[in-house]
């Protein structure tokens, strides 16, 4: 695949990140451009200025696993952009270019469908790697109410492109980053994903905010952490997820959200549920009338 735009432009921002003084070198006279130069990480990496230089101008094709760690140790990369690094090479030497196809449809699995409907008290949801909600149980469509208004039912269109997403996410920036990321993560391992190049294409074609940040080339993997929403109904809350990835299951994974008993989120979550039970009432009565 040539991905040399791509891989120039990792490499050239993550460059830019450190400063001599970071790298332990010493700084003669002035700077014209922020960060390390391509001669001092070439030193740092132990290869020379020419070899450095055609690999930051986007050639990773032979590029051995020695060399790629080299040079993450040199741009101090962590763990998620060194893996990034590495799906940018796995792909540079992957063969002639192919058609961009689409992704097998993923089927749920009944026994997962349960496990999350089985977390009454807990908002649940299945999602794939472009971010779409497959599955949610009760509490997770009541927390997600206007993400769910649009079809499909994907949190980072709804982040960049409805209006109402910086009152739901309270630290909305930080988030948004955060799935910026997490789609270039997913873009460096699956070139070939038609669907997910087409939300990209389409997130920055149609979001100023959502271009800027993708030009920053940040890369980003859900695990656990906390945030703050601001529901229509239910006002702040703040709580905790965990990010479960299925096994077997390509790009599945399952998201939780939870609060500490005794907590204002509790109390959150609980008057959540209790105004998604009166909306669930409402639609049935509205039904039944119908």
């Amino acid at each position: 695949m040539d991905n040399r735009d791509e891989v120039s432009a990792f490499l050239k921002s993550r460059r830019a990140k450190i400063t001599p003084e970071q790298a332990g070198l010493p700084v003669y006279g002035q700077r014209r451009v922020p960060g390390l130069r391509r001669a001092e990480v070439a030193a740092l990496a132990g290869v020379s200025v020419e070899y450095y230089t055609r690999v930051e101008r986007g050639n990773l094709g032979g590029v051995s696993d020695s060399v790629l760690d080299a040079l993450a140790q040199a741009l101090r990369l962590n763990d998620i952009e060194r893996d990034h690094l590495y799906a940018l090479a796995r792909a540079a030497n992957s063969g002639p270019a192919r058609v961009r196809h689409r992704r097998k449809k993923a089927v749920v699995r009944p026994s997962v469908l349960r496990l999350i409907e089985g977390l009454h008290d807990q908002p649940a949801y299945l999602r794939n790697n472009r971010m779409d909600i497959l599955a949610a149980n009760p509490l997770a469509r009541a927390l997600h109410c206007e993400v769910f208004e649009v079809e499909p039912v994907n949190t980072c269109r709804f982040a960049f492109l409805d209006p109402r997403a910086t009152r739901f996410y309270v630290d909305w920036e930080r988030i948004s980053r955060a799935a910026v990321g997490v789609l270039r993560v997913e873009a460096a391992k699956h070139p070939y994903d038609r669907e997910l190049s087409n939300l990209i294409g389409e997130l920055s074609t149609r979001s100023d905010a959502f271009r800027t940040m993708w030009g920053a080339h940040d890369v980003h993997v859900y695990t656990d952490g906390t945030k703050r929403f601001h529901h229509p109904a239910v006002g702040n809350m703040e709580l905790v997820h965990e990010m479960l990835d299925l096994p077997g299951e390509n790009g599945l994974s399952v998201t939780v959200y939870s609060a500490d008993p005794g907590t204002p989120a509790a109390d959150a979550l609980k008057l959540l549920a209790s105004w998604a039970a009166t909306q669930h009432q409402a639609a049935a009565q509205a039904e039944g009338e119908n």
